[in-house]
């Protein structure tokens, strides 16, 4: 919103300076990404807070930090409070990225898992779509004040989130790892499943507890070499999500349509019609995520980003040079093309980034392992938000044909490394890895290892 840009950031108005280059604002990047700077330093407490007090501990604390960032959006007089604002948002997300799909992945039943954790994303981007109606309706406002109600609004769902948290009850699995209380763990089991038939899902959570109370140092554990496959898909599946470019449309869409012609509230509308692609995309993911398995989710919608990225980079290259502007035809063609491309992501990688290292990963690192797949996209993200407006000037069209070789490397990864995971329950993910043509030599060799290591410990001792 120009209101927004003019009071708090010093935009390049210079008729001379370059399309790609004319939002290239370091105090506009700073304010954009200081929510994940935030926002990773805090996931990292977030998993002992979760490990210790429980998944809903974590929520809650979330959804109150978001309530006080939004009241200190809305009032903001001046750049520090703004950045207050995003800091404090930063930490709640640290807390219920981190938290919620782990509690949606103890909680549902196997056969369903990939679809109900599947909702978190769905629902994330519901909310960007309402963030970008509510953009586009205040933008209207004559005074220029519309930006406020847009921060403070913020607070509706936090409050949601907050008050609905104090009602959920805690997952069987940290019921049995908090205090062994198996009771407890059952009852909530049968009410959740359905049915009374749960004890062989409940000897799992059982055996899962006894494992993970060994466990003093998750953070430090992850890193032993049984666990390097989860590491590695915990590290580059969040990695991968955040080089697609995809966060470049999420924050700055308004900001990149306004770049190629399109006006003020053309671009805001534009933001929107992306994100209603996305919306529907997240819908088909929940549908057909349990039917086709997580593999095939991950290639189509990686072919459909790479294409996307080409295309875009290409009408770029061909229409779009440093002064003039771009017509109007070509805008609406590039808008068409980004829909594809958030539309591959929304039932790809959108919501298999958050599903899939939480279901591979045992209860003694689940919560390590979802606080380092949260600061990789925490981390990520801060740095292409530090980047992009920057690659875009001096990049330019180039910016996409870039974003579009991480996919193509992110894609092979995928059809070489990533095994498949659906309806398996998550205590009988091992078995994933040991049938794998590259996992299972890693896995075994560890193993012999360890063997060797108590055969000589026997020697030493007998002698």
């Amino acid at each position: 919103m120009e209101s927004f840009l003019s009071k708090f950031f010093q935009m390049k108005g210079d008729k001379n300076v370059s399309n790609y280059c004319r939002f290239d604002s370091e105090l506009l990047t700073v304010f954009t990404s200081s929510l994940y700077v935030a926002g990773l330093v805090s996931t990292l407490f977030a998993s002992s807070v979760t490990r210790r007090f429980g998944r809903r501990a974590s929520i809650l604390i979330g959804g109150s930090v978001f309530i006080v960032g939004s009241v200190f959006g809305g009032a903001a007089v001046n750049v520090y409070m703004l950045l207050l604002n995003r800091i404090l948002l930063g930490i709640g997300l640290g807390f219920t990225n981190q938290s919620i799909p782990l509690y949606l992945s103890e909680m549902a039943p196997p056969q369903y898992r990939g679809a109900i954790n599947n909702g978190f994303e769905l629902c994330i981007s519901i909310g960007i779509l309402i963030a970008n109606l509510i953009n586009f309706g205040v933008e209207k406002i004559v005074d220029g004040w519309g930006w406020r109600i847009s921060l403070s609004l913020a607070a509706v769902p936090a409050a949601f989130l907050t008050m609905g948290a104090i009602f959920l009850p805690e997952t069987p699995s940290f019921i049995i790892q908090r205090d062994g209380n198996i009771d407890e763990a059952k009852i909530l089991l049968q009410r959740l499943r359905g049915t009374t038939r749960i004890q062989k899902e409940l000897d799992d959570l059982v055996s899962a507890s006894n494992v993970s109370r060994t466990i003093q140092h998750p953070l430090r554990n992850i890193f032993k070499r049984k666990y390097r496959p989860q590491l590695v898909i915990a590290l580059l599946v969040p990695f991968f999500n955040q080089v697609t470019g995809i966060n470049v449309i999420n924050f700055y869409a308004p900001v990149m349509f306004r770049t190629i012609g399109l006006k003020e509230s053309a671009s805001l509308m534009s933001a929107v019609v992306t994100r209603i692609c996305a919306t529907v995309a997240n819908i088909v993911a929940m549908v057909v995520v349990d039917r086709f398995g997580r593999r095939k989710l991950f290639l189509v919608g990686g072919i459909q980003m790479i294409l996307s990225q080409i295309m875009v980079g290409a009408v770029l290259a061909a229409k779009f040079k440093d002064h003039g502007g771009m017509e109007k035809e070509y805008a609406y063609l590039v808008l068409i093309i980004m829909c594809v491309f958030v539309a591959g992501f929304a039932w790809s990688w959108g919501p298999l980034t958050y599903l899939v290292p939480t279901e591979i990963c045992p209860l003694e690192i689940r919560s390590a392992g979802q606080s380092i797949v949260v600061a990789v996209i925490f981390l990520v993200t801060f740095v292409i938000g530090q980047t992009f407006l920057a690659m875009l000037c001096h990049l330019k069209f180039g910016t996409f044909f870039l974003f579009g070789g991480w996919v193509c490397v992110m894609t092979l990864f995928v059809y070489f490394f990533l095994p498949e995971t659906k309806q398996l329950p998550m205590e009988q993910m091992e078995q994933v890895w040991r049938r794998h043509w590259f996992w299972r030599r890693i896995i075994v060799g560890e193993e012999e290892e360890e063997e060797e290591r108590e055969a000589r410990s026997i020697a030493l001792s007998n002698t």
